[in-house]
């Protein structure tokens, strides 16, 4: 069975989801363990759409001519 694509938001709240329940200590290891691999691995699709999003942003500048001219979005580090 294929797994649904879930958006950002929903990832994230199902995250926040599996931090809570394994807070609360309430678990089983077998079942902590299954909780602690599909946050791991909603985690990574996280990363990988904020990496996705941070490609799209783009930085608007004016050039010498008092135009706007937009270029990939470089953070400082």
């Amino acid at each position: 069975m294929a797994e649904k694509k879930l958006t950002f938001e929903q990832a994230m709240g199902r995250l926040e989801e599996i931090v809570a329940q394994l807070e609360a200590g309430d678990h089983s290891l077998e079942n902590a363990l299954s909780l602690y691999e599909e946050g791991a691995k909603l985690m990574k699709q996280c990363a990988a759409m904020l990496d996705k999003a941070e490609q799209k942003v783009l930085k608007l500048r004016t050039d010498a001519n008092g135009e706007l001219v937009a270029e990939p979005f470089a953070p400082k580090e």
